[in-house]
């Protein structure tokens, strides 16, 4: 199987450690991972700021990069919802990439069948279930299934675990008010669980949490559950 890595914007530009996990744990697996040099955005941004013929070229230079790969794995709910779902709504022909495209947890149970990927993370975790994935994606239970399956890992309740942060890309700058709120209560749940990491699939929210986190005095820290999958 050829499988090739989406990392998206904000892996490649301020998470690469995510990228990079998600290579190890399909290594470790037995699996090459390629990572076609030609990718960029995505164009989620402009897409859902009302730019959508500006966001034509970089959907169309996804079709074309990621083209002759049996399976794209991309670390973001929210890009692979992008393209999963509007790709073939923008350009003619993008519906065989696009259902192509996995986010990790969909690779690793749906198409290779694994849920424990040999890895191991001493530590109490608590999942925050990010929109993209939880509403459009429905990535359902395979998250918490990968995370139950990592050796040490004490996997923890999130009260209000389907509420959402308050991020939303570019909701969080248009509404601060209210993103703040959102935040607030989010951030008010993970303390109440005693963890010591807050685990998603998205990088933009976790920065966002890990934001409202740093201005309080408690230990959660946010991880991306690619680099927990990957220990």
């Amino acid at each position: 199987m050829r499988i090739a890595l989406f990392v998206t914007c904000v892996n490649d530009l301020v998470f690469p450690g995510t990228g990079r996990a998600v290579v190890r744990v399909l290594e470790r697996l037995g699996h090459t991972v390629e990572f076609p040099a030609e990718q960029g955005c995505c164009g989620q941004m402009h897409a859902n700021s009302g730019y959508r013929d500006e966001a034509l070229p970089l959907v169309a230079n996804y079709v074309k990069t990621f083209d002759g790969y049996d399976a794209i794995v991309g670390p973001s709910g929210s890009c692979v919802a992008m393209i999963r779902d509007w790709y073939p709504k923008l350009v003619s022909g993008a519906d065989a990439v696009a259902a192509r495209t996995y986010e990790l947890s969909e690779l690793l149970v749906d198409v290779l069948g694994v849920t424990d990927v040999g890895a191991a993370f001493p530590h109490r975790v608590t999942y925050h279930p990010t929109c993209h994935g939880l509403r459009m994606l429905r990535l359902g239970d395979r998250p918490y299934r990968l995370l139950r399956a990592v050796r040490g890992l004490e996997l923890v309740d999130l009260p209000g675990a389907e509420e959402c942060c308050g991020f939303g890309g570019t909701f969080a700058m248009k509404n601060a008010g209210v993103s703040g709120a959102m935040l607030a209560d989010k951030c008010a749940s993970i303390v109440d669980t005693g963890a010591e990491y807050v685990a998603a699939v998205d990088n933009s929210c976790l920065a966002h949490i890990g934001g409202g986190l740093s201005r309080t005095r408690v230990k959660a820290k946010p991880i991306h559950y690619a680099e927990i999958l990957a220990s």
